[in-house]
C-alpha cells in the first residue's frame, strides 16, 4: 500500500534542506570549473547532506535519506531556477542611491 504520509514527511525535509544545500552550493561553486560539473557537485553535495540531515535530526534509515536528497536535489534547482535574476546581491542593495516610494505611501500636506 502506497503510504502517502511518509511521501509528505520526505518531501517535508527535502523542502527544508533543499534551502539549506542550495546556499552552501551558491557559496562554494566558485571552486568548480564547468556547468555540467557544478550539477554533479550540487547533487553529490544533496545526497551527503541528507545523509548527516536525516541522522543527526531524524530517524530515517540511508537509503530513505537518498531519497531525500535526490527530492532536495530537484528542489534546490527548481527554486534556483525560479529565482534566477529576480533578486539582488547583498552588494548591489548596498550600493543602490536612489530610493523608490510608491505614491500610496507619500504624505501631502493636504491629507493631513
Amino acid at each position: 500500500m502506497f503510504n502517502f504520509d511518509y511521501l509528505k514527511t520526505t518531501l517535508l525535509i527535502a523542502i527544508a534542506l533543499s534551502s539549506i544545500t542550495c546556499t552552501f552550493v551558491q557559496k562554494t561553486k566558485i571552486y568548480i570549473k564547468g556547468s555540467k560539473n557544478i550539477t554533479l557537485y550540487s547533487l553529490l553535495v544533496n545526497l551527503a547532506f541528507s545523509i548527516i540531515f536525516c541522522k543527526s535530526f531524524t530517524s530515517i534509515d540511508i537509503p530513505n535519506s537518498l531519497w531525500i536528497g535526490l527530492f532536495s536535489f530537484l528542489g534546490a534547482d527548481s527554486i534556483y531556477k525560479t529565482l534566477e535574476g529576480k533578486l539582488s546581491t547583498y552588494t548591489e542593495l548596498i550600493q543602490r542611491k536612489e530610493i523608490s516610494i510608491s505614491k500610496e505611501n507619500i504624505i501631502n500636506e493636504e491629507d493631513k
